[in-house]
């Protein structure tokens, strides 16, 4: 009986020495298991070569290139509107008139001042005429000795009399004249013709009401807009770290919201030089970002087309053909190794680049020197070879790659354009 106990003994003991050790291999094979390296499943693409159309798109709104405000030089009522809005006029055509009865009366005012004024000269004239006469006749006496001194001498105060006032009376001619001509320059604003050959694009008044003329403070009443549509642009505000690129001559497509599905063509005719001034801003020293004014002229205006209709312009600023390009989401910013520890300025100790795939589908971070860039393509200058195949994808696993890291290629994403 001893003898079986002690055999019960020893193997429970075994049971429990192997169950032990059973237990230590279990942990040993899941430690081991959890020190590999899970692979990242990621989206990969071959290096190849495309064509690269770099845009800057930027929106405005649609204007002419000539328009004319017609804005009143006098005050007066407007008595009669030979347009209508949406006219088509001429060069001369007549647009509207305003109340001219008191610029008539002071026309024939000057008239009148101006008649009795050279009646006056004219009376003036015979008169310095008849003591000329009398001077010469006087001094020929005098020459003679046949009269004195005084009288010769009184002759000639005479006649200097005489040719004083009609010299007098010409130059209150010649200032009601110039009167007049002011008085008729007034008159002949009251009546307002076509500066253009144009369309009336605008017009703000009616028959009856009063326009009334600009002051230093207060604008004065804009009648009417004509505008040559002939020649119509585009006018947008671009980026000013975009307005860099866009040079005279550059091609552009405009889309005009109101023509949904048309693509205008056109070029840049215009680029600012200085920065839009932002309405409300408290100070040219703000920090916020400008915009720059850019024009682009319209190659074959529809003619439906309307002056303030709003449109966007894709200004093509380079293309080239058949270069290295990888989509712009591949692209990752990290910090230089070599730099973490000093700590130097932003630009100096970032540096961007790709994470290429090796053989044994570990990634390296390969740096590169960028291009134009496209919609969603990007050319590589220098950096990995063509057919290198390089990680693009999704954003949070690009976020986890380092130097080495295991991945694992998904099925490839549809081809993406440039």
């Amino acid at each position: 009986m001893p003898a079986k106990m002690s055999f019960f003994k020893r193997r429970k003991k075994a049971l429990i020495i192997a169950g032990v050790l059973l237990f230590l291999g279990i942990i040993f094979l899941f430690n081991l298991r959890s020190g590999r390296e899970n692979p990242v499943k990621v989206n990969v693409e071959k290096l190849s070569r495309r064509n690269l159309t770099s845009i800057i798109s930027a929106s405005g709104e649609i204007r002419p290139r000539k328009s004319v405000n017609i804005s009143a030089h006098l005050p007066g009522r407007i008595v009669s509107i030979g347009v209508r809005e949406g006219q088509r006029v001429k060069e001369g055509d007549f647009l509207l008139k305003l109340d001219s009865t008191q610029y008539e009366a002071n026309a024939d005012r000057d008239r009148a001042i101006i008649r009795f004024y050279r009646t006056e000269l004219e009376k003036t004239r015979v008169k310095r005429d008849q003591d000329r006469a009398t001077h010469e006749r006087q001094e020929q006496l005098f020459a003679g000795q046949l009269i004195s001194r005084e009288q010769m001498e009184a002759a000639k105060v005479q006649y200097d009399i005489s040719r004083a006032q009609h010299d007098s009376i010409l130059h209150q001619v010649e200032q009601s004249e110039a009167s007049l001509r002011v008085t008729l320059d007034a008159l002949g604003k009251t009546v307002f013709r076509a500066p253009l050959d144009g369309v009336v694009t605008s017009l703000r008044v009616e028959e009856g009401e009063v326009a009334i003329i600009g002051t230093m403070n207060n604008p004065g009443t804009v009648l009417m807009t004509i505008a040559d549509l002939s020649i119509i642009e585009v006018e947008v505000q671009v980026d000013e770290t975009d307005v860099i690129a866009v040079r005279l001559d550059q091609t552009a497509e405009v889309h005009v919201d109101a023509l949904p599905g048309r693509v205008l063509a056109g070029r840049v005719t215009e680029v600012g030089s200085s920065a839009l001034q932002r309405l409300g801003a408290v100070s040219a020293t703000t920090q916020e970002s400008k915009d720059f004014k850019v024009v682009v002229t319209l190659d074959e205006p529809p003619p439906n087309l309307r002056p303030g209709l709003s449109a966007t312009a894709d200004i093509i600023t380079a293309e080239k053909q058949s270069v290295l390009a990888v989509p712009i989401a591949a692209l990752v910013l990290r910090e230089r190794p070599e730099e973490l520890s000093e700590r130097k300025s932003r630009s100096r100790a970032e540096e961007e680049g790709v994470f290429v795939v090796g053989k044994d589908n570990k990634t390296a971070f390969v740096p590169v020197l960028k291009g134009i860039a496209g919609d969603l393509m990007i050319e590589i200058v220098s950096g990995p070879e063509e057919g290198a195949e390089v990680v693009v994808g999704p954003y949070g696993a690009l976020r986890q790659l380092k130097d080495g890291t295991l991945i694992k290629p998904e099925k490839p994403a549809a081809k993406t354009p440039s």
